[in-house]
């Protein structure tokens, strides 16, 4: 198996849609850390599992300096951010979402 990795940064303001009170219905922005893990049984014709470029191009040009709720169809917590990222990119398998120093969501595809 072969696994590869692509970290990026973007820059992008939200809401969040809430059952109860708080600061995060307001509208506020982060310097979110995006960390894509990719695998693959075999290579593709270009020797990659995927092209790195590819996968920012996919996510990061689309998100960077966004309102995600303009552009994301769901309540874009670092949760639901961490699945969508993870299912635009076929050979992903994990992607982690921090949105904070402290604050970080993961979404893993379960192979059950």
């Amino acid at each position: 198996m072969y696994y590869i990795k692509k970290t990026f940064e973007i820059s992008a303001s939200h809401h969040l849609n809430l059952s109860y009170r708080s600061k995060c219905e307001q509208l506020h922005g982060h310097n979110w850390v995006v960390t894509i893990h990719c695998k693959a049984r075999e290579l593709d014709e270009n020797g990659m599992v995927v092209d790195f470029t590819h996968i920012k191009h996919k996510i990061a040009d689309r998100l960077d300096h966004a309102n995600l709720n303009e552009i994301l169809p769901f309540n874009p917590t670092a949760e639901n951010m961490a699945r969508w990222i993870c299912d635009q990119i076929p050979q992903a398998y994990r992607v982690d979402v921090v949105e904070s120093q402290n604050n970080e969501a993961s979404y893993e595809v379960d192979e059950d």
